[in-house]
């Protein structure tokens, strides 16, 4: 028993001694680079690598430029230096990591312009066949039962677009037209064909207190000839704003007959995604065609001493940012979005009733300033995204690919990019993205994407404004 506790005695000396031989030593280091850049670089450029390059380099993005900043820093700046935390060769190896990251961003981005309206792509040659321009920013497009198109601009002008040419529509709401507001969305009534109603969802606007405040509206009138009559907003999100940006403003009927639509964030994400009670804001809606809500809605109070129903009855599911694309799933009928992260992580979601989909307390992000907004990118009860992007590509617009025109992009899923001015198909397996490819680089901002009736795809494109329908070639 006492030769044991000898024997104990000695190896705790020992022990202290190492302890003691190590104080101010360096302790051993992870050579993985991936793990150096999650422990030395994240918590102030963020979890994700790819998110954190998607950015100006004051210093360069070269591969030397990387290794002094790693290994000196920029102390007048914020950036401390790691040459005594890791050795060179762990810098070297964790300023190619940031390469690769680079590299990725690299490929979304070309100033090369297209020099024809013909595009190969991996599954057959498309034309760009122009069928409408002379807009600002088309924003919205929907289409008539005689192949006419009806397009929103987001200066507030209305059209129907005939021809090639554009047909003004007279009665279009009074828009906020500054930032990222004016008139939106556009779509028919199920039942277009015997009531002639559409839908507009806008920047609806009041002068309070000397400031001028916005919200998302949704108007309901009648199209008779090329004007508008029996206007009347059936929805308006509460509370206004003074901001100019992220209205949402995406709608789509459901397979049920209801109204689906998104209210961005208006970029107070503190209070408004995640705030239930009286407020509209970060949100995907549902009501009936006149406004009234559906009896089923997941936050309608049914029961107790107040009001049988609350401001926030609409409300489908929160915790959003800005979705900007919204379409219907062909055979499941579940409402699909896109919707706009902050640096990194734009999403696609499948909405469910009731359900968080957690913005701004999880996130693929990080914030514009390069700041981390959040360190979580899941957390319980909240919905993870079915897919995400990084870097951002901005996305708007959404749409199923479904008939027989378009063999090989059967089923896939085509987003609109704004940032990088190109069409994105996504390959899906079941609800999983399993590859994507970058379709008509440059060709402008793609606000909007719709499968139309004629079972064609048609895309509406920024600066300048235009409507171009795809056409396969033989």
């Amino acid at each position: 028993m006492r030769k044991n506790l000898g024997i104990l005695v000695v190896l705790t000396a020992i022990v202290a001694v190492c302890m003691s031989f190590n104080v101010g030593r360096k302790q051993p280091l992870v050579k993985d680079a991936a793990t150096n850049y999650k422990t030395y670089c994240a918590g102030c450029h963020g979890e994700k690598m790819d998110m954190f390059v998607d950015r100006s380099w004051k210093h360069g993005n070269k591969k030397e430029d990387l290794f002094k900043a790693i290994k000196s820093g920029y102390a007048d700046e914020g950036m401390p230096s790691f040459g005594e935390s890791m050795t060179d060769k762990e810098i070297n190896a964790l300023a190619d990591y940031i390469l690769t990251g680079i590299k990725n961003v690299g490929k979304y981005t070309s100033n090369d312009r297209p020099k024809s309206d013909i595009f190969k792509t991996e599954a057959m040659t498309i034309k760009l066949e122009l069928v409408g321009e002379g807009l600002d920013v088309p924003w919205g497009i929907a289409f008539l039962p005689d192949n006419e198109i009806l397009a929103t601009d987001r200066s507030g002008k209305f059209y129907r677009v005939k021809n090639k040419s554009l047909q003004a529509i007279s009665g279009a709401p009074q828009v906020l037209a500054r930032g990222q507001g004016g008139l939106m969305d556009v779509i028919l009534d199920p039942d277009f064909a015997s009531n002639n109603t559409i839908y507009l969802s806008y920047s609806k606007f009041k002068n309070e207190g000397g400031a001028t405040l916005a919200t998302t509206a949704i108007m309901k009138a009648k199209l008779v000839g090329n004007a508008l009559t029996e206007q009347k907003d059936i929805f308006v999100a509460e509370p206004y704003s003074r901001t100019q940006h992220h209205y949402g403003s995406r709608m789509q009927f459901g397979k049920d007959g209801y109204l689906y639509f998104s209210v961005g964030e208006r970029g107070n994400e503190k209070e408004n995604p995640q705030q239930i009670k009286d407020n509209d804001l970060g949100k995907i809606h549902r009501i009936k065609s006149d406004g009234s809500i559906p009896a089923n809605n997941p936050f309608i109070k049914t029961a107790g001493p107040e009001s049988s129903t609350y401001s926030y009855s609409s409300i489908f599911s929160y915790g959003h940012r800005n979705p900007q694309g919204m379409t219907i799933h062909p055979i499941t009928g579940k409402i699909w979005t896109n919707e706009h992260g902050p640096r990194g992580g734009d999403e696609i979601n499948i909405e469910e009733p009731g359900k968080n989909y957690g913005w701004p307390i999880i996130t693929y992000g990080i914030n514009y300033n390069g700041k981390p907004i959040s360190n979580l990118t899941a957390k319980e009860g909240m919905v993870q995204p079915l897919h995400y992007w990084i870097p951002s590509i901005g996305p708007s617009g959404l749409a199923f690919v479904t008939g027989s025109k378009y063999k090989g992009w059967e089923g896939n899923l085509l987003s609109g990019s704004l940032r990088f001015q190109f069409l994105q198909r996504s390959v899906l397996k079941g609800n999983k993205v399993v590859k994507e490819e970058i379709l008509f680089k440059n060709i402008g901002r793609v606000r909007d994407v719709r499968m139309a009736p004629d079972g064609y795809i048609y895309i509406a494109v920024e600066s300048p404004g235009r409507i171009y329908k795809l056409v396969p070639q033989n």
